[in-house]
């Protein structure tokens, strides 16, 4: 492990943005900073700024990005091609619209709701491994991780006694302390489980995701790109939503009145997950976009050729969504945030994980009704280089 110091505006303080980045947003708006991956980008932070460039992908394009930090991991050409198929987030139309297009029946709010029953059966069967066991239990180990990484690899059609190898090699590709040559290697292993994976439904399709586009779609799909959409599902499918569930719960502990509501009224449910989204903000930075003529945003001109940063946390955060954007408030439900993205490259499992958190949260706070930490606030670890805002554990008791 290296002890980086992470940019501005991917620190947190606990659960909250640091103040520079309230002041850069109200101040410069744009800035150039430097990202996580060594590189400098412009750093959009205004709200309606953000959802500016997650809109126009003819000007802020997600193809053009190309790896910029290709050269500094040492990857040939051929890597580079291989590690672009099918990776929806380093796309534009009409190759995105493409591949979107065959994914997005699996991912219909209507689809999700068929899910429904296995996922509460998921969730119970949880709780009731942890109440058998009894207190104290790392929430995060027992309830945050498995939930969704049973959810998404039945969904692909994974085996879930493999999920300690794709859970232990995504974990590590997202802590950027780890060395870069180190996430490299494990960037590799991880594509080589999912070939596997790949071979085995192309073999014999079976009914889950994987199955659907070898049978639907195999004759559109290279192998290449089938490799790097499950991969791409399958590292989302549970890394994002298993932190949600953990800082989640951890926030909803902190704010007790708040609480009780998703646990008493089901009506305060759907509300409370939109809110813990906008609040928590996850996922602090979007993915990389590259200037394709002249631009002006907050104010600054932005050349061609430059990469563009968008602080998904400040977008969040600003008043000009909500009124006293730093408190958490489940009453007032704000849809609009953009804790899933926004435009063409909105989050396709957004659906599936507002479903997996509204159904998780209530169960497990009726369950264990006098849920509290089982240590101080402050000795709860935070985990203070990913790249996605999570916990390392969160120790309880009931």
């Amino acid at each position: 492990m290296t002890d980086i110091p992470m940019p501005m505006h991917m620190r947190r303080m606990g659960f909250d943005p640091p103040p520079e980045l309230a002041h850069l947003r109200a101040d410069e708006g744009v800035l150039r900073v430097l990202t996580p991956f060594g590189l400098h980008a412009w750093l959009v932070t205004r709200y309606d700024d953000v959802r500016t460039v997650l809109s126009d992908p003819e000007r802020f394009s997600n193809a053009r990005t190309d790896f910029p930090f290709a050269e500094q991991m040492q990857l040939s050409r051929e890597e580079i091609a291989q590690r672009r198929a099918g990776q929806l987030l380093g796309m534009d139309p009409p190759e995105h619209t493409r591949l979107r297009r065959m994914l997005t029946p699996e991912f219909t709010v209507r689809r999700i709701r068929r899910l429904a029953p296995r996922i509460e059966e998921i969730v119970d069967s949880h709780l009731d491994a942890l109440e058998k066991e009894g207190p104290p239990a790392d929430l995060v180990s027992e309830f945050a991780l498995p939930i969704p990484s049973l959810v998404i690899c039945e969904l692909l059609g994974v085996p879930y006694f493999e999920r300690e190898q794709f859970q232990r090699t995504t974990r590590k590709q997202l802590d950027l302390s780890v060395p870069m040559p180190e996430r490299l290697q494990l960037q590799r292993e991880s594509r080589t489980f999912m070939e596997g994976q790949v071979a085995r439904a192309t073999a014999a399709p079976g009914d889950d995701m994987l199955g659907m586009l070898i049978r639907e779609h195999g004759d559109e799909l290279t192998h290449d790109e089938l490799v790097g959409v499950a991969l791409l599902l399958l590292i989302a499918g549970h890394e994002t939503t298993a932190n949600m569930l953990g800082l989640g719960t951890l926030a909803l502990l902190r704010h007790p009145q708040q609480l009780a509501a998703v646990r008493d009224d089901p009506a305060a449910v759907e509300p409370a997950v939109e809110e813990l989204l906008r609040w928590l903000s996850i996922v602090p930075q979007g993915i990389l976009r590259t200037t394709t003529t002249e631009v002006t945003l907050a104010g600054q001109t932005v050349p061609a050729g430059e990469l563009v940063a968008v602080s998904l946390l400040a977008a969040n955060h600003d008043p000009a969504l909500v009124e006293d954007p730093d408190r958490l408030d489940i009453t007032r439900g704000a849809m609009g945030h953009v804790a899933f993205g926004h435009g063409l490259h909105h989050c396709l499992g957004a659906p599936l994980a507002r479903m997996e958190m509204r159904t998780a949260f209530p169960a497990l706070l009726r369950r264990f009704p006098n849920l509290g930490l089982a240590v101080p606030f402050e000795e709860v670890p935070f985990r203070p280089h990913h790249f996605i805002h999570g916990l390392q554990s969160l120790p309880a008791t009931w």
